[in-house]
C-alpha cells in the first residue's frame, strides 16, 4: 500500500491522472464525495463542463457552493449517492469521514439517495466522468450500477478503493472482473486510485 501510494505522488496523479480525460464544456461530471471542492474546481478550470457535486456533510457541501456561488454549470447536492435511498450516521473526520469507520471526531447524520435513481429522475443519458471517493461506499455504488445496467452511461469511472471494508480485496476484485465487460483500466494504484475507460 505504501509503495501504491509512493509511486502516485511520484506520477504527480493528482494534477496528471484523475485531470486528464477528453471533456469539453458540454460533457457531464459527477463528483461523488466533494470535500471542499477542490477536484471539482480543477476540472472546471481546465474543461468548463458541467458538474454534479455530491456531498452528504451538510457544511462541507454549503462550503462547496459558495465556492460556486453564480456557476449556474456546477450543481451542489447535500446527500450522497450510493446504491440506495437512505439515511446514515457518518464519522466525520475531514476527508476520512465514512459511513463504515469509527475514527470520526463526531456524528452527523447524512441523507443519501439512489445513484440509479438520480439517474432515472433526471433523465441523464451519458456521464462522461465520475469521481467516486466515498471512503467504503464506492463497493455499493459500483455494484448497484452494474447490477442495473447503468454502468456503460459512464465514459471514464476514477475511484479510490477502501481498503478498511472488510474482505475488500476480495470485493474490488469482483468489480474488477464485472467492470472488465464493458470498460478497462487505464491506469491503477492499488487501493489508491484507478481509471476505468469505456471500451
Amino acid at each position: 500500500m505504501k509503495q501504491q501510494i509512493n509511486e502516485w505522488f511520484a506520477a504527480n496523479g493528482d494534477l496528471t491522472l484523475r485531470l486528464d480525460y477528453q471533456l469539453d464544456e458540454n460533457s457531464i461530471v459527477f463528483d461523488l464525495g466533494g470535500y471542499v471542492g477542490d477536484w471539482t474546481s480543477r476540472i472546471w478550470e481546465k474543461y468548463k463542463c458541467n458538474i454534479f457535486v455530491f456531498e452528504p456533510i451538510p457544511h462541507l457541501s454549503e462550503q462547496i457552493k459558495n465556492k460556486f456561488l453564480g456557476n449556474e454549470k456546477i450543481k451542489v447536492f447535500n446527500f450522497g449517492l450510493s446504491n440506495e435511498t437512505k439515511k446514515l450516521n457518518i464519522n466525520y473526520s475531514e476527508d476520512g469521514s465514512s459511513f463504515h469507520s469509527n475514527a470520526g471526531k463526531q456524528i452527523i447524520e447524512c441523507q443519501i439517495k439512489s445513484i440509479c435513481d438520480f439517474i432515472s429522475e433526471n433523465k441523464i443519458e451519458k456521464i462522461d466522468l465520475i469521481k467516486i471517493n466515498t471512503e467504503g461506499d464506492e463497493f455499493e455504488t459500483l455494484k448497484s450500477l452494474i447490477e442495473n445496467n447503468m454502468i456503460e452511461i459512464f465514459t471514464d469511472i476514477q475511484v479510490q478503493f477502501h481498503n478498511f471494508i472488510p474482505d475488500a480485496e476480495n470485493l474490488r476484485n469482483g468489480l474488477q472482473e464485472k467492470l472488465l465487460k464493458t470498460h478497462k483500466l487505464t491506469y491503477n494504484f492499488d487501493f489508491v486510485w484507478e481509471n476505468w475507460q469505456k471500451k
